[in-house]
């Protein structure tokens, strides 16, 4: 038997500094790859004690200041480092366009396969415009160079594959593949633990509807804060929300929370990402889980809040039609984007409205709600799994190195 190929696995976020769902992608495909490959993590940042991870990379000092174009400068300084360090790999897998440019550059010094994952494509990010300035041209770049040229992309969803070659009409349909994200049923669950939602002021007495992510564009935040405008009295939201992209972003995103004070629904924001074991009591006393993206790629957020037994109400976007059937797991919101610099909707005003009819919908029935979320942890156990996930990804490698 051939020994297992060395794989090394590029990614700017992996445990304890994850931020997105890349970072948690990465994580669970490290743990999965483990004993079907020879596999390595290369990282940014600092270094880890995990067994798994043989390279951590920092960006280069010489590049401190606060020009926005500096921080993908900085990305891509870091990217020459992890270049220097995968020596020796058989394949090397990039994940998000931070690392896309490593992956590439290791094609061409070592003369390895690139397998590069798409969690997202710049060109659909316009607003990174608002975060990067003319870095966004940079990562653009990175991200182009490195799909263009790798010897397979790996898209998280249909949707994402569609986009992939809608963008990038250079790559080869035959080169990209699609590899669902999943996400642990045993590391999500449903708990009985109160102490997070009692410590917060939530209200278990009365049906919450809860929002998690980043506060940035692309998680459709600012339309929420719309859509919770509309929620009747004696209504709940709450919004673990924190890590905006920009302080621009971030001052409109409180100057929003505290004009619902004077509407008649009540939110509660708590201002940080929770670890997961108290993520989990806020998600396990809620009635519903709301996605409001207006671009998500695929969404393990929704499959988090549906391992924890949630109906999930999302903007039919991107993967997420591939993760939520409606009626049975949950709704889609549709969502026609108005083809401002922002991705904003066609009509904000009626996404608002059709948000908040499926919130109330689901917050009015708890019976309803409760059986689509034990309807949606059923279908994580079923299609979701981090060992498929292992094992496809695992035979693409293989399949490039014979």
């Amino acid at each position: 038997m051939s020994p297992a190929p060395r794989v090394g696995l590029l990614t700017k976020e992996y445990p304890p500094e994850v931020y997105g769902g890349a970072g948690v992608h990465v994580a669970e495909l490290a743990r999965a790859l483990d004993g079907l490959v020879d596999v390595e993590v290369h990282c940014f940042g600092e270094p880890r004690e995990d067994p798994l991870v043989a390279g951590t990379y920092r960006e280069w000092d010489a590049l401190k200041g606060d020009a926005p174009e500096l921080a993908a400068l900085r990305t891509m300084s870091a990217d020459l480092a992890v270049t220097a360090g995968v020596a020796g790999v058989d394949l090397v897998h990039s994940h998000t366009w931070y690392a896309n440019l490593a992956g590439h550059l290791a094609k061409l010094v070592y003369g390895v396969p690139h397998v590069a994952t798409t969690h997202s494509l710049e060109p659909l990010r316009p607003w990174k415009r608002e975060q990067l300035g003319g870095g966004y041209a940079l990562s653009s770049f990175c991200e182009r160079t490195a799909l263009e040229h790798a010897d397979a992309v790996i898209a998280v969803s249909q949707g994402m594959r569609d986009d992939v070659l809608a963008c990038y009409p250079a790559v080869d349909p035959a080169r990209v593949h699609v590899v669902h994200n999943g996400v642990d049923p045993v590391g999500w669950h449903r708990v009985e633990g109160t102490a997070t939602p009692d410590a917060f002021g939530i209200d278990r007495a009365r049906p919450y509807a809860v929002f998690v992510g980043r506060i940035t564009r692309q998680k459709g935040v600012t339309h929420l804060l719309d859509a919770a405008a509309r929620l009747p009295a004696g209504s709940q939201l709450v919004l673990c929300a924190g890590a905006p992209d920009t302080p621009q972003i971030a001052e409109e995103f409180r100057t929003r929370v505290a004009e619902l004070e004077r509407a008649p629904v009540d939110v509660v924001w708590i201002e940080e990402m929770l670890p997961r074991e108290r993520l989990l009591e806020v998600l396990s006393h809620a009635a519903v889980f709301v996605c409001p993206s207006i671009y998500e790629p695929f969404g393990i957020v929704n499959l988090e809040a549906m391992a924890c037994e949630l109906p999930v109400v999302a903007s039919a976007v991107g993967g997420i039609p591939e993760i939520v059937v409606p009626g049975e797991t949950g709704w889609l919101v549709p969502f026609e984007p108005g083809g401002d610099e922002l991705g904003s909707p066609a009509d904000p005003g009626a996404f608002a409205d059709a948000l908040a009819e499926r919130i109330v919908a689901c917050l009015d029935d708890p019976q309803a709600a409760a059986a689509m979320g034990r309807t949606g942890r059923a279908r994580v156990e079923e299609r979701f799994s981090w060992r498929a996930i292992g094992q496809a990804t695992a035979d693409l490698y293989r399949s490039l190195l014979t």
